[in-house]
């Protein structure tokens, strides 16, 4: 394992407290904000460079993998996100719709870096990718009608930008990568070279867009820190309870090691990027909701790290349970 996988936890700390510093200066915060989009695409594209197609094809014999991560993610996730808000935010209604958007809203980036990270089943975690990006967004109005209590209604922009912009593009460039490096290279340059190489650079592109992230919003943190300090509980418990929800279905399917880190990092990981999107398009006059779904990640990325040092696959054993 190398030092950057190893204290992953505090590069990540590290990225969006540096973030949050550098966004106060001026000239960094204005820019700052349109690095995250490039920066998540590179990372995504650096991901699919990794991800053999023969492994998705695998999602056929790991059906229960998939189903379990339907109904964590759109059923079980959504009336938690629910009883929280409900129970812990019933007097900030702004803060309870950016806490229901940021966590019925599966991941559809990073999930994979750190599922990469813990050596879980790529295969998997690819092909749930597209089902939680489409199922999300076909979803979200009626999980905000329903449990919100105000209907958010997507945009085609914020639709097209979320599908061409972060998936397909980066998913069509890898796999142009992977065909031009087999076909003048071969497949042990494309696994030795290329794929290495690819592997190298997804934690820098990561703690780049966490930084940047943070630094394009430090300002709105930092003008209603006092606001939300009332997600922390909320953020705390779901995080707390989401890893225990996928581990325990897990061993009661008996899924291998490798499928169990694919589920539990899809079962944890939050869209705040795509969220963000939608938040700042539904609801411009209230940025408390927004600033929410920035705030959220502080919270999840490092318990994103830690849990790939937890879950982690040994070498040599990705079938080990």
């Amino acid at each position: 394992m190398s030092a950057s996988e190893k204290f992953q936890s505090l590069f990540v700390a590290a990225a969006a407290l540096l973030g949050l510093a550098l966004g106060l200066l001026p000239p960094v915060g204005d820019v700052a904000g349109h690095l995250v989009l490039p920066a998540l695409m590179l990372m995504l594209a650096a991901v699919f460079v990794q991800v053999d197609a023969a492994r998705v094809a695998e999602v056929r014999s790991a059906r229960a993998v998939v189903a379990a991560s339907l109904v964590l993610n759109f059923a079980v996730t959504p009336l938690l996100a629910w009883g929280l808000g409900t129970g812990l935010l019933g007097d900030a209604p702004d803060l309870r719709i950016g806490l229901l958007l940021l966590l019925v809203t599966p991941c559809t980036d990073w999930y994979l870096v750190f599922t990469r990270l813990g050596r879980g089943h790529m295969g998997v975690a690819a092909a749930l990718l597209p089902v939680n990006l489409v199922l999300q967004l076909l979803l979200l109005p009626v999980y905000v009608l329903l449990l919100g209590g105000d209907a958010a209604m997507v945009g085609t922009g914020t639709l097209v930008e979320s599908v061409v912009l972060v998936l397909v593009v980066p998913l069509v460039a890898a796999v142009l990568a992977r065909w031009t490096a087999t076909r003048w290279k071969g497949a042990d340059w494309r696994d030795g070279v290329l794929v290495e190489r690819a592997s190298a650079v997804v934690l820098p592109l990561l703690y780049a867009a966490v930084a940047a992230m943070f630094a394009g919003q430090a300002r709105t943190v930092l003008a209603h820190a006092g606001e939300l300090a009332a997600l922390v509980p909320p953020l705390l418990v779901f995080f707390a309870t989401a890893p225990l929800l996928a581990l325990g279905v897990s061993r009661m399917l008996r899924l291998p090691a490798d499928q169990r880190v694919a589920l539990t990092m899809t079962s944890v990981a939050r869209n705040s990027p795509i969220a963000l999107a939608i938040a700042v398009a539904a609801f411009p006059d209230r940025p408390l909701i927004a600033v929410a779904l920035v705030a959220g990640p502080l919270v999840e990325l490092p318990v994103l790290a830690l849990l790939t040092r937890l879950v982690r696959v040994r070498e040599g054993d990705p079938a080990r349970t």
